[in-house]
């Protein structure tokens, strides 16, 4: 087999995994520009947190059901709520725990750095909700 069969054959294989992938480039680029803006304006970390990822939210629940997962059903009434409980515990939850860790450890190694320590503990908040939401909505929310 040649290899751009292989990697078109990987490329359809994964392709939900790729859309999941560019929706949530978009997401967390909506995410960390709304963070970084109001943290800079003086609001504190976690309530910045979660004003960013509730915009970030709204986005990325159409954005997953239309492009990634190709869900063309009218929004039924348990949709919404079980992909709000799925994403609120990833990001009210999960992502303030791990900035706050990365806080208290990098901030021994980085002091005075703290937009430095910010943007570490949230990419690692990202990438562990990034695995925890597709596995969620896959199974939960937007299954076939």
């Amino acid at each position: 087999m040649s290899r751009n069969i292989i990697i078109k054959n990987l490329i359809k294989k994964h392709e939900d995994k790729l859309r999941f992938a560019i929706v949530g480039g978009f997401n967390t680029a909506i995410d960390f520009v709304i963070l970084f803006s109001l943290v800079a304006l003086g609001l504190p970390t976690i309530a910045s947190n979660i004003l960013s990822t509730s915009v970030a939210l709204i986005f990325s629940f159409f954005a997953n059901k239309k492009f990634t997962f190709k869900n063309n059903n009218k929004v039924n009434k348990t949709q919404f709520p079980i992909f709000l409980i799925i994403t609120l515990f990833g990001l009210w939850i999960i992502q303030p725990i791990i900035i706050e860790l990365t806080k208290n450890i990098a901030g021994i190694m980085l002091k005075n750095n703290d937009i430095i320590i910010l943007f570490i503990g949230k990419a690692l908040a990202t990438c562990v909700t990034l695995v925890w939401n597709y596995l969620l909505y896959r199974k939960f929310v937007f299954k076939k």
